[in-house]
């Protein structure tokens, strides 16, 4: 019996899960290096902060300092991982020449679209769990509005996946990709109000800071 031509109806539903599912394997078979990293590498910026300030800044706005800080250091986390991991994934692709292997199955631009990003959402929230979960001992993180923090911890992971899309894209070898990260993607970061109170900034420098979507995502996240 002669089979026919396989229907995908509106949505190719398994090739865009296999998609997202490879996107998942793929920085989860290497989870030292996506996940227990950033989070150490977190705790060190938390601990260098504090240590260095010692109680020259013991409140930020009628908060703890440490508590202040601890959540811009957790959506940095998510924001950096989240361009990582789409940006890697189309490059390292392109460079090894296995992209055919996403180009030619059939699924539309769209669900590429859809099968990358969640792939690079799911690590940021990763990454941004793991992060949370190791300042417990050391730090008072509660959730005063749950919703504010999924809202904007998802929204910010999702815009860097979609950036880190675009770089993949137009990267043509890791020199591309490490300007960008250097001189796109860390300075939006640290310039984001992670780790002080844009308040505090001369006008002009609330201006730039105003400017940052990062911002509105970190404020937001800390608002949370």
């Amino acid at each position: 019996m002669s089979l026919g031509p396989r229907r995908y109806y509106a949505v190719n539903w398994i090739g865009l899960w296999t998609l997202y599912s490879k996107e998942v394997r793929r920085f989860m078979s290497v989870a030292t290096q996506t996940i227990l990293a950033p989070m150490v590498t977190t705790l060190l910026f938390l601990a260098v902060f504090v240590l260095a300030l010692g109680h020259a800044v013991d409140q930020v706005g009628g908060v703890a300092y440490m508590s202040f800080l601890a959540p811009g250091l957790i959506m940095m986390a998510i924001t950096q991982n989240g361009f990582a991991n789409t940006s890697s994934s189309i490059l390292i692709s392109k460079l090894q020449g296995n992209i055919v292997d996403l180009l030619m199955p059939p699924l539309t631009p769209l669900e590429r679209l859809v099968g990358l990003a969640g792939g690079g959402l799911t690590r940021g929230l990763v990454v941004g769990v793991a992060t949370w979960a190791a300042m417990l001992p050391f730090v008072q993180v509660q959730m005063a509005h749950p919703g504010y923090v999924l809202y904007h911890a998802i929204m910010a992971s999702l815009m860097m996946s979609l950036i880190g899309m675009l770089a993949g894209v137009w990267a043509e070898k890791f020199d591309h990709m490490a300007a960008i990260t250097n001189f796109v993607v860390t300075p939006a970061a640290f310039l984001s109000g992670a780790f002080y109170s844009a308040s505090r900034l001369p006008e002009f420098w609330q201006g730039v800071a105003h400017a940052n979507p990062l911002f509105y995502m970190i404020d937001g996240f800390r608002y949370g």
